[in-house]
């Protein structure tokens, strides 16, 4: 799975619609609404680096009322279960 990490600039009185409009989209996992210097942040995840184009340029920059993208490729996930899992190795349950 290939995650991209796009950058949302949006006109400000569309935030949700574009929002809900992304979020709708094939391959677009998430997208957040947050504060900073960008509107909207879309997760998306596909199957192959090609779609990647399809979807963030093909479909995410030609939706009504984005501005701007600015991308973003994971190359590897860390999360707390990741941690917790690699920490617990070998180790009885404290229970």
């Amino acid at each position: 799975m290939i995650t991209a990490i796009v950058l949302i600039d949006c006109a400000t009185d569309s935030i949700p619609e574009v929002a809900e409009t992304l979020a709708n989209l094939p391959g677009v996992s998430e997208v957040y609404s947050v504060a900073g210097h960008v509107d909207l942040i879309a997760m998306v995840r596909v199957r192959e680096f090609e779609q990647i184009a399809q979807v963030i340029a093909g479909s995410i920059s030609k939706v009504p009322g984005v501005i701007n993208t600015e991308s973003h490729i994971a190359f590897r996930a860390y999360s707390q279960h990741d941690l917790e899992e690699a920490f617990a190795i070998g180790l009885a349950n404290a229970d």
